[in-house]
């Protein structure tokens, strides 16, 4: 990473985040890429791409991700579906997940799914799931500062 090799920041120090099929890059810089970061913020992400088509919005992306129950597409939609593509034996980087249990458009089962395997292969990862709000992740105002605060706060916790 150009960071790391012009000695901006070291892996250490380096953070990232991103929601939606942001969410999406940060699950795949996860599961992908795990050495080039200190920690991720990973925002009511789309995860589990086998699936994403049927649940909510999902349908709609098929033109743009794939149809994964052709094989032949599914062969090359696994390759970025971190859900799959998430190890026991791999050392992640400290991961925040967050998501909206009303949020209309990537259901918040992406999140919960993920966190779940990797609790169950033993990663360190975090969630926070807001009962209100929508793909926003938060309803109001003082709800989107917290959900910002809380992904600064773990950034300030995370890459010291």
């Amino acid at each position: 990473m150009d960071l790391i090799a012009r000695k901006v920041t070291s892996t250490p120090h380096l953070g990232t985040m991103g929601g939606s099929n942001g969410g999406l890059l940060m699950g795949n810089m996860l599961t992908l890429y795990p050495e080039l970061f200190g920690a991720i913020v990973c925002q009511v992400p789309l995860l589990d791409m086998q699936r994403y088509h049927t649940l909510l919005a999902g349908a709609s992306w098929m033109g743009e991700y794939g149809n994964p129950d052709d094989p032949q597409e599914w062969k090359f939609i696994q390759t970025f579906s971190p859900y799959h593509n998430v190890k026991a034996d791999v050392k992640y980087p400290r991961t925040l997940f967050t998501t909206s249990t009303r949020d209309d458009r990537v259901h918040p089962g992406h999140a919960r799914k993920m966190v779940a395997k990797m609790k169950a292969q033993g990663h360190d990862v975090l969630y926070y799931e807001n009962m209100e709000g929508g793909h926003a992740g938060s309803a109001d105002n003082p709800q989107r500062a917290f959900m910002t605060a809380l992904a600064w706060t773990f950034f300030a916790r995370e890459l010291r």
